[in-house]
């Protein structure tokens, strides 16, 4: 969920479906019982909210640096501090997060921060941004929204890849960058930049999620399908696109004679030719859109995609608040990330908690970052567009 994602919810009425095959999940570490679907076996479920440490960062008025746009110090996060993207290296694990601020055009703008822990709760962030709006060739797409919502991932060559949203204001637009040390970035402009002419450059795209191997020493790698890199992506619902190097991607569209499998709306209006490997569902707490979450990952079951999904009550769940953002999974063919094999029937991750349930944006559990680190599954996520807590589980 960004500030850029204005999607408008649709009236109308449908009967409520019922979800079926949930069952509940207790832990010490936690007060509340979270909803899971049914257990199947390419799954990852029963994440326990650490509930006695979320959430685990928020805003802070020490962060301060030059604005170069601006030419005047700015408190970077003093406003929300969401949606966070994650890395291990050398021992640790390193968060990229989203930070906005209280003044510009917009009354904030958003960047891109850096905070490192050694035990995957408690971290300790870097006082100036390490991807934000500059006086580059990307200003006109980047500023005055900011820089959002990152997703990083690792080439076989130790090389980083961060995809991310550019907003200038009205316009979304998914980008990329790369980086050797996590702190310098080089920014390559729409991923879309060299395809048709670049007729996708000015479409709304976001939440760029590769398909990647989470390796047994935390890494998360970048991997070949049939000779290509493959990446989900969107936040109306979910398509997919092709890289041969992880920077030019081209857009999976639909063949000859083929029709989308749901009606078209909001944003997925301006990408009529494209195709959906991943719809909403009516009646269901994914009615309203589906959203790419962290690097997808392959297994040996197939590649499976944790996603974001908006509901709206009068096209979907009746149960849930009106533009509750919940999470769930899908598993894609690893031989043909195209062809989608299963889907949990309801969310495994729902805001429950204060902090979750009232912010900037209320009812937002937002999930962007999954680290495999000592032993455990770290899952963090954006809660109510303000702050960002973790979920842990074991490795099994």
């Amino acid at each position: 969920m960004t500030d850029s994602n204005k999607s408008s919810y649709l009236t109308g009425s449908l009967l409520t479906l019922a979800l079926a095959g949930l069952l509940s999940c207790n832990s010490s570490d936690r007060a509340q019982t979270t909803t899971q679907p049914t257990a199947e076996s390419w799954t990852m479920l029963n994440f326990t909210k650490v509930d006695s440490a979320n959430p685990i960062m928020g805003p802070s008025m020490v962060g301060r640096f030059v604005d170069p746009i601006a030419k005047q110090p700015v408190l970077w996060e003093e406003k929300d501090v969401f949606n966070p993207a994650v890395v291990v290296k050398d021992g640790k694990i390193y968060m990229l997060y989203r930070a906005e601020n209280k003044v510009g055009a917009l009354e904030k703008a958003s960047r891109i921060g850096l905070a490192t822990s050694t035990d995957g709760i408690h971290f300790t962030r870097m006082k100036e941004p390490v991807l934000y709006p500059d006086n580059d060739a990307q200003k006109k797409y980047e500023w005055p929204g900011g820089t959002e919502d990152p997703r990083v991932v690792e080439s076989d060559d130790h090389t980083y890849y961060m995809t991310y949203t550019a907003y200038d204001g009205a316009l979304a637009r998914l980008q990329v960058a790369s980086s050797k040390d996590l702190l310098h970035w080089t920014k390559y402009g729409s991923v879309f930049n060299d395809v048709a002419d670049g007729k996708y450059v000015d479409k709304w795209s976001k939440s760029g999620s590769i398909v990647s191997r989470y390796e047994p020493d935390g890494r998360i790698v970048a991997t070949k399908i049939k000779g290509k890199y493959w990446m989900y992506w969107g936040d109306a619902q979910i398509w997919l696109a092709t890289s041969d190097d992880l920077i030019h991607w081209t857009p999976l569209e639909m063949a000859a004679g083929e029709k989308p499998p749901v009606p078209l709306r909001a944003q997925a209006l301006t990408l009529p030719n494209l195709k959906i490997v991943l719809p909403t569902r009516e009646g269901k707490f994914d009615s309203d859109l589906v959203e790419s979450g962290p690097p997808a990952m392959l297994t040996d079951k197939g590649i499976l995609l944790i996603y974001n999904s908006r509901n709206v009550p009068a096209i979907g769940d009746k149960s849930l608040p009106e533009g509750t953002y919940t999470a769930a999974q899908a598993l894609f063919d690893k031989n043909d990330p195209a062809t989608l094999l299963n889907r949990t029937d309801t969310y495994f991750m729902r805001p429950e908690k204060p902090y979750e349930t009232t912010g900037q944006v209320n009812q937002v559990v937002f999930l962007e970052g999954l680290a495999r680190y000592n032993s455990k599954w770290f899952l963090y996520y954006g809660t109510a567009d303000s702050k960002i807590a973790v979920a842990t589980r074991p490795v099994e």
